[in-house]
């Protein structure tokens, strides 16, 4: 065995398990966190038969899981010359990673929120206009709609948060 090679292990195994555990922060499980932790210290391109060979996970859970990643952009499929089986890398940019996560996540969850708020206020708006209602209901109407007008003012700033990230202008006031 190479000098030094446990303790180079045990330092990658060290960061591998961390990721694995953080992984819920980005939906996944800890075995796509394994996976991305491997990929990123591999030096090159992997086939899904290397990853399992590495993990000892099933080939169907590797597709999977590769899969995840690479819709997050957290894993690029790659072309090699002369190589006919599927190749992945990680990308490397974690800030860039960290973004286009970021950006598909928080543009899903915004659009889903303003999309239920601006039904939701159309619903509160024709309820306003029925003239058999009480007041208590009317009040209640006028304020949910406050509220809902709030929550818009949030997700537009949200918005506008995400586009400094894909427009990196983020890095004006926190560089990297």
């Amino acid at each position: 065995m190479l000098e030094g090679k446990d303790q180079l292990e045990t330092a990658r195994e060290r960061v591998i398990e961390a990721v694995a555990q953080n992984m819920n922060l980005y939906g996944m499980t800890p075995s796509v966190g394994r996976l991305y932790g491997l990929m990123y210290f591999e030096d090159g391109p992997m086939t899904l038969d290397d990853m399992k060979e590495e993990l000892g996970m099933s080939k169907t859970s590797m597709s999977t899981s590769v899969r995840n990643l690479v819709d997050l952009k957290m894993v690029d499929k790659v072309w090699k010359k002369g190589v006919r089986k599927d190749l992945y890398m990680v990308q490397e940019d974690w800030h860039q990673t960290f973004i286009d996560f970021f950006t598909i996540k928080w543009r899903t969850g915004v659009s889903i929120n303003i999309s239920a708020i601006e039904k939701s206020l159309k619903e509160l708006e024709d309820l306003l206009a029925q003239e058999n209602i009480t007041t208590e209901i009317k009040d209640a109407a006028k304020s949910d709609i406050n509220k809902l007008h709030n929550a818009l003012d949030y997700y537009n700033w949200l918005n506008r948060l995400v586009d400094s990230f894909e427009s990196k202008e983020i890095f004006n006031y926190i560089p990297r």
